[in-house]
């Protein structure tokens, strides 16, 4: 009896991942990886983050276990920004640096929110790095994975980590901003894309990093939502379900 074999696919979030990588790596950029389960520290106390602050409760984290050696608490990252101060201890400086990744938020699942989720971290470090250039990347990055010209706007917003920070809004891909029925943008234009920043001087510091001598930026955003606005997916649970009629498409 002849048996019909079918190939399998590569999941679109990881399809995303390599192409997210080439477009970084060819604007001369180095991958980084870091662990899923890190410290406390790691993930919070070296990034500025107030012993207060709610990002830090049982609700929004998934703690695992202490330290017995060190009294540190350990958890499942909730961002990819736990890489950052590892990173900048053992990188030479100048840096350039991304790190895609699996990150942990414990949060009910809705059509726009998993409890686990790829992330897209970005690091520049040198002696010149300003808010222009931070603009500059992040205009050339969303061109090319959108494939359409990229127009951005920041926003002031606070994140403990950087000083100043930004949100960071996309021209809208699908309609700009012509229509108020775009089921993208809601007919305003924008879509908000990421978040960013100039590193703060503690998180340097923390680094190992002398913040009279070097400035830097970072940005994250969610590789998920970037997958979801270039693909049209309407809900994230889609990727995440095993229904292999959403795989094959890719």
């Amino acid at each position: 009896m002849n048996q019909h074999h079918t190939l399998g696919h590569t999941h679109p979030i990881i399809l995303l991942i390599d192409e997210i990588t080439a477009i970084f790596t060819d604007m001369g950029f180095s991958v980084a990886e870091g662990r899923e389960l890190v410290s406390e520290n790691d993930n919070f106390d070296v990034l500025n983050f107030p012993k207060d602050h709610p990002a830090r409760d049982m609700q929004d984290t998934f703690y695992i276990d202490t330290n017995k050696t060190s009294g540190t608490n350990r958890l499942l990252r909730t961002q990819t920004s736990s890489v950052q101060v590892p990173y900048m201890k053992e990188a030479i400086l100048p840096i350039q640096m991304i790190v895609p990744g699996k990150v942990f938020r414990n949060e009910s699942t809705d059509a726009t929110h998993e409890m686990q989720f790829f992330q897209l971290e970005g690091m520049v470090i040198n002696k010149t790095a300003n808010v222009a250039d931070l603009k500059k990347t992040l205009e050339d990055f969303l061109t090319k994975v959108f494939k359409k010209e990229a127009e951005i706007r920041m926003r002031p917003s606070f994140f403990p980590f950087v000083e100043p920070g930004y949100e960071v809004d996309m021209n809208c891909f699908k309609c700009g901003g012509q229509t108020d029925i775009c089921s993208v943008c809601k007919g305003s234009g924008w879509i908000e894309i990421l978040g960013a920043g100039m590193i703060h001087p503690n998180v340097l510091r923390a680094g190992g990093i002398d913040p009279r001598l070097y400035q830097g930026f970072a940005f994250g955003c969610g590789i998920d939502r970037i997958a979801m606005l270039k693909w049209g997916i309407d809900d994230v649970r889609l990727l995440y379900n095993g229904d292999v009629r959403v795989v094959a498409q890719f």
